[in-house]
């Protein structure tokens, strides 16, 4: 993969990368800020941002227009909030590309939020809250979130409380846009049938005249923790759901590759350890996976599975003993090279169309200031040891630092607590 970089002089970062083969182009605009960023009486309001720009703008008033004008050449338009991050995107027939800068453009820099628009926006939002609310195997994962991180702004719901999206007005959000999004947190991502030279004119004269601020509302996690910790929600559903989660190792670590190896060990596909001991040996669950996340100052890893309520037993101690032998016992030879292999391809695999590209170098210059090339990377992937591996699962699958929720008819906190620290 190839790759060009021009920062303007505003301080907004433009990457770009020719794709010879495809006849689209895809333009995602990142910035790095995201509900980690927001105060507790607000929390919500990025995510009910990003909702926002789409509701109508100074040049097209009607939400329709804006969606009509990608999709009426055949393009998708859509958007994403996260933890750190906030990222709008338009994958459109090349010919397109200037449309895309104008329609996204638009909406980041002349939004109306007129106030009957927050307000039905308000409305479905709510109503996505709500819909996590009465779906246990989503809440699940807020919820691990919230005991990983107490009082923290990381274990919040991203899409914040009904209290808080209640209060958030026209003039808080004008004020976050204006605030947070500003250039040295911007990153212009672009990848298919294009020319960087294009791209970044058509950067300079959309985001080009942006202004900085000073302003810093990053806050560090407190990651301390000394004991387990488990949460039992009630409810009466026919299945239980469980998070069995623990703090992980941020980007910034250089043991990240080691974690993502330990992830794919654990959960890439259906020779996974997790997927073979819980699924096909004991029959436990029809759905079980884990997932790493990194970011700025901490990571978490977490376990998931839904369950019959009477193997929650058997299921936490299944789970307990699948990373409890990664702390005992080096990752044999051979698994060692088949998911390393897996890793690989799938890197290459999901690299094939112009979003997937332009996602890689936009989010890589966000996160780290430099682009790795997939051979760089999986370089780094080749490098890992499974003593590597060992040394930070020893860290990592510590007792102590277990937390786990439950949601269903299950009782039983300090029995859960004893199968944590076994």
């Amino acid at each position: 993969m190839n790759y060009q970089k021009t920062v303007l002089s505003n301080g907004l970062r433009v990457v770009s990368s020719r794709m010879e083969h495809v006849r689209s182009a895809t333009l995602v605009i990142y910035v790095g800020v995201g509900s980690r960023y927001e105060r507790a009486d607000e929390a919500g309001i990025s995510h009910f941002l990003e909702h926002m720009v789409f509701k109508g703008t100074e040049q097209r008033p009607d939400p329709a227009l804006i969606s009509q004008e990608i999709e009426g050449v055949g393009g998708i338009l859509n958007a994403s909030t996260g933890k750190e991050s906030t990222n709008y995107w338009v994958k459109v027939p090349s010919a397109h590309l200037a449309r895309s800068f104008d329609v996204l453009a638009d909406m980041l820099r002349h939004s109306r939020f007129a106030p009957e628009e927050i307000d039905k926006e308000r409305g479905v939002i709510v109503e996505e809250i709500r819909g996590v609310e009465d779906t246990p195997d989503e809440l699940v994962h807020d919820a691990i979130d919230e005991l990983i991180w107490p009082e923290d702004p990381l274990g919040r719901p991203i899409s914040g409380w009904e209290s808080t999206v209640a209060a958030i007005d026209r003039a808080r959000l004008v004020r976050f846009l204006q605030d947070e999004y500003r250039p040295d947190r911007m990153v212009i991502a672009a990848a298919g049938d294009l020319r960087h030279e294009e791209v970044v004119a058509l950067a300079d004269q959309h985001f080009g005249d942006l202004r900085n601020s000073n302003l810093d509302t990053f806050r560090p996690v407190d990651g301390t923790q000394r004991a387990p910790r488990v949460q039992i929600m009630t409810k009466p559903t026919n299945e239980a759901h469980l998070c069995l989660g623990f703090p992980a190792v941020p980007y910034t670590d250089e043991r990240r590759y080691a974690q993502e190896m330990l992830d794919a060990v654990l959960s890439s596909g259906m020779s996974s350890r997790l997927f073979v001991e819980l699924r096909e040996r004991l029959g436990l669950a029809y759905e079980v996976y884990a997932f790493f996340r990194e970011y700025a100052d901490t990571g978490q890893g977490v376990v998931y599975a839904g369950i019959d309520p009477a193997r929650l037993d058997e299921t936490v101690h299944a789970i307990v003993r699948e990373l409890r032998k990664l702390r005992e016992e080096p990752v044999p030879a051979e698994e060692l090279r088949r998911t390393k292999e897996l890793r690989k391809g799938r890197i290459l695999v999901g690299l094939e169309d112009s979003r997937a590209v332009a996602s890689w170098i936009g989010g890589q210059e966000l996160v780290f200031g430099e682009v790795w090339t997939p051979e760089q990377l999986m370089d780094r992937i080749d490098a890992v040891s499974a003593e590597d591996m060992q040394v930070l699962a020893r860290d990592l699958f510590q007792p102590e630092r277990y937390n786990l929720v439950t949601i269903g008819p299950v009782e039983g906190e300090q029995r859960l607590l004893g199968l944590l620290r076994e």
